[in-house]
């Protein structure tokens, strides 16, 4: 069984009324609206460390964005057993 706890939070009131009104227009409570919201920074925030753990390793290694793009390809193809034609 979950459990759950409660937060309270201030937003000014022009913030409040957009929230309100996108929750009325999707069938959603607060709740669920501040949920998503927050798996969606939590989202955003994950992306934006992998791109910059990959870029940080692809520095590293003195790769271009074609190299890593060549190599997908690669990986690709050796699982597949196909070509896959590069673009550009």
């Amino acid at each position: 069984m979950r459990t759950t706890k409660t937060l309270s939070i201030t937003l000014p009131p022009e913030m409040l009324a957009r929230a309100a009104e996108m929750a009325r227009r999707e069938h959603r409570t607060m709740s669920e609206l501040v949920r998503e919201a927050l798996r969606e920074y939590e989202r955003k925030n994950w992306w934006a460390e992998m791109n910059a753990f990959g870029q940080a390793k692809a520095a590293e290694c003195g790769l271009t964005e074609a190299d890593v793009e060549q190599a997908v390809l690669e990986v690709r193809r050796s699982r597949t057993g196909q070509v896959p034609e590069p673009k550009g």
